[in-house]
């Protein structure tokens, strides 16, 4: 009789977490999510953090309502996050503070400053890396600059996931993936990149050695296993960016596909056998993030459905709560390609009045102003498919690939109607699903390091037979054409 193995995966988005029992039954995959939660940031007088406690406080409780349910053995736990935030700890393994959210203001300003200690194109030949001022690099810079007084009794650098799973083991454990994002990791040497991290004062001493995903760490430790009521289960190392998990749950078969991570961000990629840093790369500001068994993600980050998340939110502070099939008929009914933004537009960045933002943007660029809610979201989201193309036409210039499909995973893929936007705007077949790409992922790679799967080709294999793809075939082309010219004169316009 086959055994049936079940791995717990803790997935954690900077929009919610949820804990996911993940089984593996006679070749079937199956998810069973167990817990949910928010995951809200925290702002304080010196600026905006993550509740990192509050999180790890759902995450035992994640743990033990799995315990409890689940009346099957329960193999091994994985843990992903978001990229490039970070906690410091002291000589005694104590969390110094709040780690602070990516969207936080403090690195405003950060690159003038970084490109004096070291030029651009030298910092992108040490890591690779695209560049954004949420990164890791720009984050401990500011703190360098503000001369924080947490530099100079910390002893540890860990990034999110790296701390909750030192928090779950009691095991310090740097893992590749996530090391990756930070823009403080050389891709060439596999390392820290230690001539950068000289060059903008940051203590090197910080940075621990690198461990690759799938590694085991160990097991629950003992106090955590009494208090979730648990034996003390296996702790992997999986894939510990969420966009690394994701992808490795991609069902493709073959070369010439992209994959787009479909969510609060949009990273659209392929993967590659080995970093791509070059001319090409830096001028459209690519990223080489990694990706397990030695592949890399040669990447672009998108200002994705946190645009449109935000101007929910605005919308709903001032009284009107819209479901997202509301959302979706709004901008159904709307009119076409009135309204043309750059999803990644600077200003869109902090939580702020989104739709204000929106019109504001507009007016600047010498638009009509969208007047109401359903303009502003068929404008975001005709505008986001663009992009997508911009950047679908950029990666197959950089990599000399004609794209026969692009794959779309994780949540973004429940707005079909973003879906059929991407397909018509690329005038790509795209294959949708699955939703639940990054908890897969996590799975996957936990079921691999357990040694109960025998290979990445075979886990794909199992997401294309247990989670079938959609597919959205190109629509007309002529009008999408004459958006693109509108999008790329913005895109140019901004630098």
């Amino acid at each position: 009789m086959a055994i049936n193995r079940n791995y717990l995966a803790v997935d954690l988005g900077a929009e919610s977490g949820r804990v996911i029992i993940g089984t593996l039954a006679e070749d079937r995959l199956s998810l069973k999510e167990v817990r949910r939660f928010a995951n809200i940031p925290v702002r304080l007088p010196d600026g905006l953090h993550w509740d990192v406690l509050r999180i790890w406080s759902e995450i035992k409780s994640g743990i033990s309502a799995a315990v409890s349910r689940n009346s099957e053995h329960i193999d091994s736990i994985g843990l992903d996050t978001w990229g490039v935030d970070f906690a410091l700890m002291d000589k005694n393994g104590d969390l110094l503070a709040n780690p602070f959210h990516y969207r936080d203001s403090r690195t405003d300003g950060m690159y003038k400053e970084a490109f004096r200690r070291m030029p651009r194109e030298r910092i992108f030949e040490n890591t690779g890396i695209q560049f954004m001022e949420v990164n890791t690099l720009y984050q401990l810079l500011a703190m360098v600059v503000s001369k924080s007084p947490l530099l100079d009794v910390a002893r540890t650098f860990l990034t999110v996931p790296d701390l909750f799973n030192y928090w779950l083991t009691g095991k310090i454990n740097c893992e590749f993936t996530e090391a990756t994002t930070t823009q403080c990791f050389d891709p060439h040497t596999r390392d820290w990149s230690r001539p950068l991290l000289t060059a903008m004062g940051i203590p090197e001493q910080l940075f621990q050695p690198v461990t690759e995903p799938g590694t085991v760490i160990g097991g629950l430790a003992a106090g955590v296993a009494n208090e979730v009521g648990s034996e003390r289960i296996p702790v992997v190392a999986p894939a510990c960016h969420d966009t690394g998990s994701a992808v490795a749950a991609i069902p493709a078969e073959g070369k010439n596909f992209a994959w787009l991570s479909s969510g609060t961000w949009s990273i659209l990629g392929v993967e590659a056998d080995q970093p791509v840093v070059n001319d090409q790369t830096l001028k459209y500001n690519f990223t080489n993030e990694g990706g397990v068994f030695g592949k890399w993600r040669l990447s672009k980050n998108v200002m994705g459905l946190w645009i449109l998340q935000e101007c929910r939110r605005t919308w709903a502070r001032k009284g009107e709560e819209l479901t997202y099939d509301e959302i979706t008929r709004m901008a159904t009914d709307a009119k076409p390609f009135q309204f043309i933004i750059d999803p990644d537009f600077n200003g869109f960045m902090h939580p702020e009045d989104m739709p204000e933002k929106i019109r504001e943007y507009c007016r600047n660029s010498g638009q009509l102003v969208p007047q109401d809610k359903g303009e502003i979201i068929r404008s975001l989201l005709e505008s986001i498919a663009l992009k997508y193309r911009w950047v679908l036409e950029r990666l197959g210039e950089i990599t000399g690939t004609h794209f026969e499909r692009l794959h779309i995973i994780g949540g973004g893929t429940q707005n079909r109607l973003l879906n059929q936007f991407t397909a018509d705007a690329t005038q790509c077949p795209c294959l949708t699903g699955p939703v639940e790409a990054t908890a897969l992922g996590n799975v996957l790679m936990q079921a691999i390091a357990l040694g109960h799967i025998e290979s990445l080709e075979y886990a794909r294999s199992l997401v294309g037979t247990s989670f079938p793809p959609s597919l959205y075939q190109p629509g007309e082309s002529k009008a999408w054409d004459q958006a693109y010219v509108r999008l790329m004169a913005l895109v140019e316009s901004s630098g």
